[in-house]
């Protein structure tokens, strides 16, 4: 059976910038073989697979491997699958709820400056006590980083949508573009912590609409650094939110972040917030603008 494969770098207006995905819209029957296969192929960070719905509670089903496994849910791959669906079926705007590892999710793709722009709605905010001085100092350590480079206001500890990352708050963009994290240490100590990604962000922005500033390194998924980080921006906010980093309305705060740019994949990524009337954060959203950079037929 032929399978159509869409690559669509996410974040991004451009093409070759932003976070590319793979994404083949017609995955029914594909086995788990088939699709590590593809997907180490084309080595993208994440290639998602679209099946038929199994339920009437969603639209679509959604698996996401990278080159070595399968993770729960992927933000920028589904950007990348909401944007491939509108593709697909000729449509300028689109409502669709889709199954994931982390739960049924809801995406919206709708026109904004005259080019698509994708919302998608995060799974369960989860924000877990900080790590133990041992485990943040072994963290610092491996990412390359000395404790002064540490922003203290920022604990460093695990937040999730659906796919956990650990946040490492630092002072400067300078460092932060300068890191040469030791990948094996960064390895052991997920398989320690069982959280995969670790998410270095600074508030130290040369841009006047970028709050945030971050690199996102998974080695222990075969993501050495990520370029655009859905699933690292998304709990971010919330983080933010939870730990009173940041200035908010009574129920939502929105921030704008930019990664990959050590990689030369520059993209952004819009977050929102809601808060309830604890302040605590309830549930976030991301939106990010995608482009095709080609499709094709494979026989599989």
């Amino acid at each position: 059976m032929k399978r159509k494969v869409y690559q669509i770098d996410a974040f991004t207006k451009l093409r070759f910038t932003g976070n590319p995905a793979g994404v083949v819209t017609n995955a029914d029957g594909m086995s788990d073989h088939q699709m590590q296969g593809l997907a180490r192929e084309l080595n993208n960070s994440e290639t998602a697979f679209i099946f038929s719905a199994s339920a009437s509670d969603h639209d679509f089903h959604i698996r996401y491997f990278t080159p070595t496994t399968e993770v729960p849910v992927c933000g920028h791959a589904t950007v990348a699958s909401g944007y491939a669906l509108s593709l697909e079926n000729r449509l300028s705007s689109i409502s669709t709820r889709i199954r994931t590892g982390a739960g049924i999710l809801s995406i919206s793709l709708y026109q904004s400056d005259d080019h698509p722009k994708v919302e998608m709605v995060q799974g369960q905010v989860v924000l877990e006590p900080p790590f133990a001085d041992e485990i943040k100092q072994r963290i610092i350590g491996a990412l390359g980083l000395e404790s002064n480079d540490v922003d203290v206001r920022c604990p460093i500890g695990v937040a999730s949508t659906g796919h956990s990352k650990i946040m490492i708050g630092i002072h400067s963009k300078s460092r932060l573009n300068a890191l040469e994290p030791n990948l094996d240490a960064l390895k052991v100590i997920s398989r320690e912590v069982q959280c995969d990604g670790y998410y270095v962000f600074t508030f130290d922005s040369t841009e006047d609409d970028v709050l945030i500033c971050g690199r996102m390194f998974a080695p222990a998924i075969g993501i050495n650094e990520d370029p655009v980080t859905g699933n690292a921006n998304g709990p971010l906010g919330a983080y933010l939110v939870a730990n009173k980093l940041v200035a908010y309305s009574e129920s939502e705060f929105r921030f704008t972040a930019m990664q990959g740019e050590t990689m030369g994949r520059k993209g952004y990524v819009d977050v929102k917030v809601a808060i309830d009337g604890e302040g605590a954060p309830t549930q976030v959203s991301i939106f990010g603008h995608a482009v095709k950079v080609f499709d094709t037929d494979i026989e599989i």
